[in-house]
């Protein structure tokens, strides 16, 4: 019998031992089940065999728009019903530019009205996400007016899809959210965007300095508005798989940053464009959401408020590396501290950088001594130096013979134990450079120097002086300390020349820097002046003396 004949055989013999089973000792066939979508095979888990028939879903809808305003002494904001979003979100201690100035809101009506409100709801379904972020919401309380702290809570449904939304709001800048999204009763992922703009208006080319970020990895990720959204399709949003710690939208002084409660949070990002700009193109509007991958309702917590340093540190997970000094840290952290100290004495910051300029530069004055001595050293010196270079005049720079001139200067210093390096000159400058760097962070970055006002004509601290003459009267105090300060018998003609003008180079280098860091250098070199005034009485340089005697070269 051939291999093929043996196939057949078995095929119809297998095909008769199955019908006879199926026939004689197959089980009786189960009860149909009542809903066609829970249909299984006979051996199907028992509650998917027995589980009920979908119920409908009761529409829920408002008639008219209402206004819910939730007021602390942090806080106002103004809740809408139609969408369950948020129309105003203002900061009681923080002021606009207007005049007179009030409290500063963190929403754009304008762009909002065009692009979306904050607290609005992305879907995967772009009907279903029109639907739910326009639709008139049921709001309990009815209360109009409340005051933290408070709940309000939204609902809505149109019998297929139905929104939950709760928003419970504490004393500080926080907000715990819950919300959850069904459609025909079944959970659908969701999650919570910041749209239409976020942060101070009244800063120029404000949309430009928004940075979206997050916390993955223990460090904080910043992304700009052009980094924003899928690559080649800005306005298509882009998604960074969680679990984040926090994430968020900032501007220079501001953030609003979402922060896990329950589950792992996501972040979705990208940009729109607001058309009602002028100069005829649009304005780049980077908006952020926080959600979850799976279906489940969504708990999380949405902070609100100032990059202030200890405000931020009191969050949980902690916000403070928002506030982030670069590589100055070491030293911008602790003069901030200072700073902080001493505004509590004197309540005006101006005052206090004077202040805090002084009690820096007061360690300084012995360096300025030693200074001073190695100069009047120096100076006794000078007959002497300038005799053994006369001796040597005739050589050209190139000539070996050079290299022993500068061997007898060395020796000649050596003897009268002389540094020729003036350390104690060069050490002040030195040490004021990274504080200036530091300063003009912490200026930068600390909320508490926002709109932080001096005198007369600085109204903020933290922008440059509008009339310039911070760094106007800074080039001359630098000029009359330069002046007044002994220049050693070695230094170079041409090197004076650079130094007197090195305060107009100073100038123009910090006439678009902040007020206060030209304040603090301002006084900082009148107080350079006056101590070298000081020295130049008690410890004056010795009369210049005749040459000595030229030796005879070898």
């Amino acid at each position: 019998m051939s291999e093929q004949t043996r196939v057949i055989i078995f095929i119809f013999l297998a095909l008769a031992v199955f019908l006879f089973w199926s026939k004689y000792f197959s089980p009786p066939p189960a009860n149909k089940p009542q809903h066609p979508q829970t249909a299984q095979t006979a051996h199907a888990p028992e509650k998917l065999k027995a589980s009920p028939p979908k119920q409908a879903i009761p529409a829920v809808q408002a008639s008219a728009e209402k206004t819910i305003v939730v007021s602390s002494n942090e806080y106002r904001v103004e809740l809408s019903n139609q969408g369950a979003v948020a129309k105003s979100w203002k900061l009681q201690k923080y002021s606009n530019e207007d005049t007179p100035p009030q409290p500063l809101d963190l929403v754009h009506a304008d762009s909002a009205a065009q692009l979306g409100w904050p607290l609005s709801l992305v879907l995967q379904n772009q009907q279903d996400e029109q639907k739910v972020n326009t639709a008139l919401y049921e709001v309990e309380p009815a209360t109009a007016e409340l005051k933290a702290p408070a709940q309000v809570t939204f609902r809505w449904s149109d019998g297929h899809l139905a929104v939950t939304k709760t928003l419970k709001f504490g004393s500080d800048y926080q907000v715990s959210m819950d919300v959850s999204v069904t459609k025909d009763g079944e959970p659908v992922p969701v999650a919570v965007a910041w749209r239409g703009g976020f942060g101070d208006a009244s800063v120029g080319g404000w949309a430009t300095h928004i940075n979206a970020f997050y916390n993955q990895t223990g460090s904080i990720e910043l992304e700009s508005y052009k980094k924003l959204g899928v690559s080649g399709s800005q306005s298509q949003p882009r998604e960074t798989a969680g679990p984040m710690q926090f994430l968020g939208v900032e501007d220079q002084f501001f953030t609003a940053a979402f922060l896990p409660e329950k589950q792992s949070l996501s972040l979705w990002d990208w940009t729109q464009y607001y058309a009602g700009t002028s100069g005829g193109k649009p304005m780049p509007i980077a908006s952020v959401a926080a959600g979850s991958e799976t279906a489940e309702p969504l708990h999380m917590r949405l902070f609100v408020g100032p990059k202030d340093i200890g405000v931020l540190g009191s969050v949980h997970p902690s916000l403070s590396g928002l506030i982030d000094f670069g590589w100055t840290s070491i030293i911008a952290k602790p003069l901030l501290y200072a700073l902080q100290w001493t505004q509590k004495y004197i309540p005006n910051w101006g005052w206090a950088i004077v202040v805090l300029t002084l009690l820096i530069n007061l360690p300084l004055f012995p360096l300025r001594l030693m200074s001073q001595k190695s100069m009047r050293k120096m100076q006794k010196l000078a007959p002497e130096m300038r005799a053994i270079q006369d001796r040597y005049k005739k050589y050209s720079m190139r000539d070996p013979r050079r290299r022993k001139m500068q061997e007898e200067i060395m020796e000649m210093y050596q003897k009268h134990g002389v540094n020729p390096i003036p350390i104690g000159a060069c050490l002040p400058m030195l040490i004021q450079l990274p504080i200036w760097w530091a300063l003009d962070r912490v200026l930068e970055m600390s909320i508490e120097l926002r709109h932080a006002p001096w005198t007369l004509w600085i109204h903020d601290l933290s922008v440059k002086d509008p009339y310039y003459v911070l760094p106007i009267a800074m080039a001359i105090a630098m000029y009359f300390s330069t002046a007044m300060t002994p220049q050693a018998a070695t230094v170079d003609p041409a090197q004076q020349k650079m130094m007197k003008w090195m305060p107009i180079f100073m100038a123009v280098l910090f006439i678009d820097l902040s007020s206060g860091l030209n304040l603090y250098i301002l006084t900082s070199s009148l107080v350079g002046a006056g101590q070298q005034v000081y020295l130049n009485r008690t410890q004056p340089m010795p009369a210049a003396k005749g040459r000595f005697k030229k030796k005879k070269t070898a």
